[in-house]
């Protein structure tokens, strides 16, 4: 029977925790911006680790390339930031990649919006004689 919050569950969210710390207070390169760390995924072996960020005012990947060039270069410098204040055995090595999962759900939610606006103009079609 599985555990309800695994150990790779543990792991990615302690590091989606501190890497959206050390990329606010750490990085010093202006092409970053403002990056939000949505989710991180751990290989099963704790090697590797996909960061899913969204760039603050992007709208499309190559909106966000230079940040995300930027965060891939920077990459080392983060893992070995991880590495001194963690506890683990190894510290898993980063790719960065643009998730686009929050500008999707403001697209549909300002579609939703909408739609229930205009239901609201219509005049009432429920058929009611009064």
């Amino acid at each position: 029977m599985p555990r309800e919050y695994s150990r790779l569950q543990r792991v990615a969210d302690a590091l989606r925790r501190e890497l959206a710390q050390y990329i606010q207070l750490e990085m010093r390169d202006p092409r970053v911006g403002m990056v939000m760390v949505n989710e991180v995924e751990v290989s099963r072996d704790l090697a590797y680790a996909r960061v899913f960020v969204t760039v603050m005012g992007a709208e499309s990947e190559e909106e966000a390339s230079d940040a995300l060039q930027v965060l891939n270069d920077a990459a080392g410098f983060l893992r070995s930031q991880l590495a001194r204040d963690s506890t683990m055995r190894t510290t898993p090595r980063l790719k960065f990649v643009y998730d686009s999962s929050v500008l999707r759900g403001q697209q549909l939610s300002s579609l939703i919006d909408e739609a229930v606006a205009t239901d609201k103009a219509r005049p009432d079609e429920s058929g009611e004689d009064d």
